[in-house]
C-alpha cells in the first residue's frame, strides 16, 4: 500500500470539504438566512458562523498535514490504493462534515446538544444521501441556525454528485480517476477507456448541477424562498431528503410542489447517461435520418433497466392507491370527502411516497405509518430496490434485480436441462462476462447477511426503553419490525422507516452505539460494498 500517495489524495478531499463550507457562511447574514412562514432573523448568526469557520480551518489544517505527509509520494495509484482512497475519503468527509454541528453546539432537541455520535450520524446521512436525522426541531434558528442547515443540505449536494466524481472532474487523475470512480459509483458499470470515464464524470457533474439549478428556480417561482428552494433541490436531485421543515415537503401543502418534486425525483433515479442523451446528444446507434427528439425518447425507452424502474413505480403506486382507497388510508379525519377528492389524494400521496422510497430520497408529504399493513409492507419492500445504476439514487439498484432474476431463470433451467447452454441476455445484449454472474450472487448474499446480522445486533443491544414513547405492552413486537425497517432504511439510504423511525419521527432516541452502527451501514449502502468492507481486512493494508 502506497500510504504517501493515498495521503496526498485524501488531502485534496479535505480541501474540497473545507472549500464547500465557505458557501454556507453567507446564510448566517440576516438578509439571507430566512424561510417562508417564519420571521426574518434580526441578528447575525454568530455561533453558526464561528462553528463553520472553525470547521473549515480544521479541514484546511488536516489537508495541510496530509499534503505534508504525501509530498514525496511516488508511483502509480493502483486498484488497491484507489479503493483505499474512496473508502477513507468518505470516512474523512464524515468526520470533517460533523465538525460544524459540534463546534456550533447544535441542539438535537430543545434540551440536548448533539453528541459526537449524533454529529457523525447527521454528517454521514448527508453525504450518503440517506436523509435520516437525529434533529427533532429544524425550524428554530436558536437550535439550528440557517447557515448550519445550509451546510446540512450541502452535504447532500456533495454526496449526490460523489466526492470522487468531483475529484475526477477537477483533477482528472487518468487511470487512477477511472479506478476510483468505479469503486465509488454503486451499481454495475460498463468498462471504458480512461478518457471516456473522465468525460462521463464531466457529463454527470454538469447535468447534476443543471438539474439542481432548474429545480431551484422552479421552486422559487412556486413561492419558496431561495433558501428553501436550493435546500430542497439539493435534497431532491441527490435523492437525499433533508428538508428545512419538520414536516418535510408536507409543510407546503401544495400539490403542484409535490408533483414537481416527484418528476425530479424520477429523473434523479434515472441513469444520468440516459438523461444526457435525452437532453444533449444522440448515441451512434440512432439513425441521423430519424427525428432526433423521437429517436432519443425511443433510445431511452429501449433501456431495460429504465423500463423496469418505471414499471415498478407505476405498479406499486397502483397497488397502494387501491389498497389505500379500500382501507381508507387517505380519508380525512373528518370522514367527509368525495370519492374524487379521496382518489386525487391517494394518487398524489401514493405516487410521491413510492417515488420517494424507490429512489431512496425519503421525503414525506403524508404519514405513511398510518397506512394499511399492505401499503407499509410494499414500502418496506421498495427499500431493497433502489434507483438505476449511474443515478444519484442509493439502494441495491434495479439492474441488479434484473440480472438476479435472469440468473435465477438460467439456474432453474440448468437444474432440469443440465446440457443446455443458455447465455445471459440483457435486452438484446448478450452478457459474456462470467464474473457478473458471481458478483451479483455475492452482492445479494452480502446485503442479506449484513441486514440480518445488523438487525439481530440492534435488537439485542438496543433497550426496550427506546420504544417507550410509541409502544407499551407489545414493545417487543414493535421492536422487531421497527429495528428491521431502521436497518433497511439506513443500509439502503432511504432515511425514514416504520414505527419509531417513521415519517414523522427521527433517530435521535437511539443509543450511541446504534447510531454508530447506522453510520457504517449508510456508508456501505452509498458506496460499492467492497470499497468499505476491504478497509476491515488486514491483508488489504499490507505492502505488495
Amino acid at each position: 500500500m502506497n500510504f504517501r500517495l493515498v495521503s496526498k489524495m485524501l488531502a485534496i478531499v479535505a480541501l474540497l470539504i473545507g472549500v464547500t463550507m465557505v458557501f454556507s457562511l453567507p446564510w448566517a447574514l440576516p438578509s439571507m438566512g430566512w424561510r417562508r412562514d417564519l420571521p426574518r432573523p434580526e441578528v447575525f448568526e454568530q455561533s453558526g458562523f464561528i462553528g463553520l469557520v472553525g470547521s473549515l480551518v480544521v479541514s484546511f489544517l488536516v489537508a495541510g498535514m496530509l499534503f505534508w505527509f504525501g509530498k514525496d509520494a511516488r508511483g502509480e495509484l493502483y486498484r488497491k490504493e484507489a479503493m483505499a482512497v474512496v473508502g477513507l475519503s468518505w470516512a474523512l468527509a464524515t468526520l470533517l462534515g460533523a465538525l460544524p454541528y459540534l463546534f456550533h453546539g447544535t441542539y438535537r432537541d430543545a434540551e440536548q446538544r448533539m453528541t459526537v455520535a449524533d454529529a457523525l450520524f447527521e454528517s454521514q446521512s448527508g453525504f450518503s444521501t440517506t436523509g435520516a436525522t437525529v434533529i427533532s426541531d429544524l425550524e428554530s434558528p436558536e437550535l439550528v441556525p440557517h447557515c448550519i442547515l445550509f451546510w446540512r443540505s450541502s452535504t447532500h449536494f456533495l454526496g449526490g454528485l460523489g466526492i470522487i466524481v468531483l475529484f475526477v472532474v477537477l483533477l482528472g487523475q487518468g487511470s487512477a480517476g477511472k479506478a476510483m470512480m468505479r469503486a465509488e459509483m454503486p451499481g454495475p458499470t460498463k468498462e471504458g477507456s480512461t478518457e471516456r470515464m473522465q468525460h462521463a464524470a464531466w457529463q454527470f457533474a454538469l447535468l447534476y448541477c443543471l438539474l439542481n439549478a432548474v429545480l431551484s428556480i422552479i421552486l422559487w417561482f412556486m413561492g419558496l424562498t431561495w433558501f428553501d428552494a436550493i435546500c430542497h433541490a439539493f435534497g431532491t436531485m441527490a435523492t437525499g431528503g433533508f428538508s428545512t421543515y419538520n414536516a418535510s415537503l408536507g409543510h407546503f401543502q401544495s400539490a403542484a410542489i409535490d408533483y414537481t418534486v416527484t418528476v425530479f425525483m424520477v429523473l434523479a433515479g434515472t441513469n444520468f447517461a440516459l438523461l444526457y442523451i435525452l437532453l444533449f446528444g444522440a448515441p451512434r446507434s440512432i439513425n441521423p435520418r430519424v427525428n432526433q427528439a423521437f429517436a432519443r425518447l425511443r433510445y431511452v425507452w429501449s433501456d431495460v433497466e429504465w423500463r423496469v424502474y418505471m414499471g415498478v413505480i407505476i405498479a406499486v403506486t397502483a397497488m397502494i392507491v387501491v389498497a389505500g382507497m379500500y382501507h381508507g388510508s387517505f380519508r380525512p379525519e373528518t370522514g367527509e370527502a368525495s370519492f374524487g377528492a379521496e382518489l386525487a389524494d391517494a394518487v398524489r400521496y401514493g405516487l410521491f411516497q413510492v417515488v420517494s422510497i424507490v429512489t431512496t430520497t425519503g421525503y414525506g408529504t403524508n404519514d405513511f405509518d398510518v397506512w394499511s399493513h399492505f401499503g407499509r409492507g410494499l414500502l418496506l419492500m421498495l427499500m431493497f430496490v433502489g434507483g438505476c445504476a449511474g443515478s444519484t439514487g442509493g439502494g441495491m439498484k434495479v439492474i441488479r434485480h434484473i440480472l438476479f432474476v435472469k440468473i435465477l431463470g438460467v439456474e432453474l433451467e440448468r437444474a432440469y436441462r443440465p446440457n443446455v447452454v443458455r447465455p445471459l441476455r440483457l435486452g438484446k445484449t448478450v452478457i459474456e462476462d462470467g464474473s457478473i454472474h458471481n458478483n451479483i450472487l455475492v452482492y445479494f448474499a452480502l446485503i442479506l447477511a449484513i441486514f440480518i446480522w445488523s438487525w439481530i445486533a440492534l435488537v439485542a443491544y438496543e433497550p426496550d426503553a427506546t420504544w417507550a414513547a410509541t409502544a407499551s405492552a407489545d414493545a417487543a413486537q414493535h421492536k422487531l419490525i421497527d429495528s428491521a425497517s431502521a436497518i433497511a432504511a439506513t443500509l439502503n439510504n432511504i432515511g425514514p422507516g416504520l414505527g419509531t423511525v417513521g415519517a414523522t419521527r427521527n433517530y435521535g432516541h437511539f443509543s450511541e452505539v446504534a447510531k454508530l452502527l447506522f453510520v457504517v451501514l449508510m456508508m456501505i449502502g452509498r458506496l460499492e460494498i467492497f470499497s468499505v468492507l476491504v478497509l476491515f481486512v488486514p491483508k488489504f493494508w499490507r505492502n505488495r
